[in-house]
């Protein structure tokens, strides 16, 4: 396959500067970048990271919290041909080290607030922040004219969020990652007129390929932001600057849960993204009701298939509450047996998928590789229901479902009651070693009232079978959790099993 025909990660941004140079493209803290300088500090920063002695097929990590100049060494490093991993800048100690290591990274871009802890010996350069950072260089680097990377060069090693396991490098190719860009702007209504707000980590997968790339492609002005942070947020849609946004359950329930959700003006809101984790009906219910005329969509999916898998519309939503939508353009699911047989409408099994977005396996883990892609399909993890007009509804991950007496329990429903309950804000439902259950169904929670675990079982008895309620309930300060709101229900089981 010859290069030159631009279907790759850095072609999209390419594009766009060549459409709308003057339109701004970015903007962070005090600093502004039109597609016309994006482009152009992108190719200096790919001369700077080759001038580091870097080649192509090279990993670089990337260790940093949300910046213009991590976006740009990412697309530094797809226009480069290097292979750009991207690090959750929470981690430390060995839980750091192993991604590192794992991925043979040659290099890592690193926030000067952060490199000291990485590992010693690892060669790194500063991203920002430093005399000598990525940003800094630019002005002085050539313009990089190098051969164009090929359409199925790898990218990006993504991490998994290592929810159930040690996290695997997702191999995407510029391929996968352009597919899944065009799946995510047809399915998510993504506009040049948009003004979207960009607070979850960029190191995550959804907040760059779902919403920032696309975004980029399209040719919309977008908004960077360090962190979620609400005020920030409710600010800067009251200013008329933000009218899209995409954040997990965890931020929607923080945001809803505010004072001040229910008197300030948020009428300039159009769009609102869900997705990462899976959204509480309740708390949703909360949001229709604030908001009416709030466009609504559920995002789906996983780090495997660039992420976006399958999307609920905004006027899907109706008797749909708790479905995760359709699948997306390039996307092809099924739900099948533990044999790989399609289960009939209605009858939960996993969902597997095929699709030119899918990664290429697993870097250096070719016995995961091949248990997870079998048959031509990729299999997902997770537990789901297919209705009869295609829908999709998560019913949990296959590894999360609590074995109670010999019967399947789903956590998620058991989750939607207890947060019917005014003094939950936030639960987890486990299973933990019991003796006669074979595994209890706990409920771990965050109250914000005065409760008790008397009074939520009794609250869960009144809506579900017996079986399926709690048989003890736990109460936390908070939950654990990834960098991108997903719970780490394996922490809780380790923490409360033993």
């Amino acid at each position: 396959m010859t290069p030159g025909h631009g279907s790759t990660v850095d072609g999209v941004l390419r594009r766009s500067a060549r459409r709308t140079p003057a339109r701004v493209a970015v903007e962070y803290r005090d600093r502004t970048w039109t597609y016309e300088e994006l482009d152009e500090a992108v190719s200096r920063a790919a001369s700077v990271l080759l001038a580091e002695g870097l080649a192509p097929g090279d990993r670089v990590g990337a260790y940093g919290h949300n910046s213009d100049a991590y976006l740009i060494a990412f697309l530094a490093c797809a226009r480069a041909g290097l292979v750009h991993v991207p690090v959750n800048q929470n981690l430390t100690g060995d839980d750091l080290a192993y991604i590192v290591d794992q991925s043979g990274s040659s290099l890592v871009l690193a926030d000067p607030g952060l490199a000291d802890r990485l590992p010693e010996g690892v060669p790194t350069a500063a991203l920002r922040d430093a005399d000598d950072s990525l940003l800094a260089r630019l002005a002085a680097a050539p313009v990089h004219d190098g051969p164009e990377p090929r359409t199925d060069d790898l990218v990006q090693l993504l991490y998994t969020s290592g929810t159930t396991a040690v996290p695997k490098g997702a191999m995407m190719t510029h391929r996968a990652l352009v597919h899944e860009y065009l799946s995510a702007i047809t399915a998510l209504d993504l506009s040049a007129g948009d003004r979207p707000a960009h607070s979850l980590p960029l190191y995550h997968s959804a907040q760059m390929h779902v919403f920032l790339l696309p975004y980029l492609a399209v040719g919309a002005t977008n908004i960077v932001l360090g962190a979620p942070d609400g005020d920030e947020i409710l600010d800067l849609v009251e200013a008329g600057r933000v009218d899209s946004l995409f954040a997990p359950p965890t931020v929607w329930i923080g945001l809803a849960n505010r004072p001040d959700f229910t008197t300030r003006d948020l009428s300039g809101l159009r769009k609102a993204y869900y997705g990462a984790s899976i959204m509480p009906v309740p708390v949703l219910e909360r949001l229709r009701e604030r908001l009416p005329r709030l466009s609504l969509y559920n995002c789906f999916g996983q780090s495997e298939i660039g992420p976006l898998a399958t999307v609920l519309a905004p006027d899907e939503h109706k008797g749909r509450l708790d479905s995760c939508g359709r699948t997306v353009l390039f996307v092809d699911a099924r739900v099948v047996d533990e044999d790989g047989a399609d289960v009939p409408d209605g009858t939960p099994g996993e969902i597997v998928y095929r699709s030119p977005q899918l990664c290429e396996g697993y870097w250096e883990k070719p016995e995961e590789t091949a248990e997870a892609f079998r048959d031509g399909w990729f299999h997902s993890g997770d537990l789901a229901v297919r209705d009869a007009d295609g829908y999709f509804t998560i019913v949990d991950r296959v590894k999360d479902v609590i074995n109670s007496g010999g019967v399947l329990v789903a956590s998620r429903q058991v989750e939607d009651v207890l947060y019917t309950h005014e003094a939950v804000a936030e639960a987890a439902v486990i299973g933990l070693p019991d003796e006669k259950w074979i595994e209890a169904v706990t409920a771990v929670v965050v109250a914000r009232g005065e409760t008790s675990e008397e009074e939520l079982i009794a609250h869960a008895r009144e809506k579900l079978a017996p079986f399926k309620a709690p048989k003890r309930v736990l109460f936390v300060d908070e939950l654990p959790r990834n960098a991108s709101g997903k719970i780490l229900k394996r922490e809780l089981r380790d923490r409360f099993g033993g």
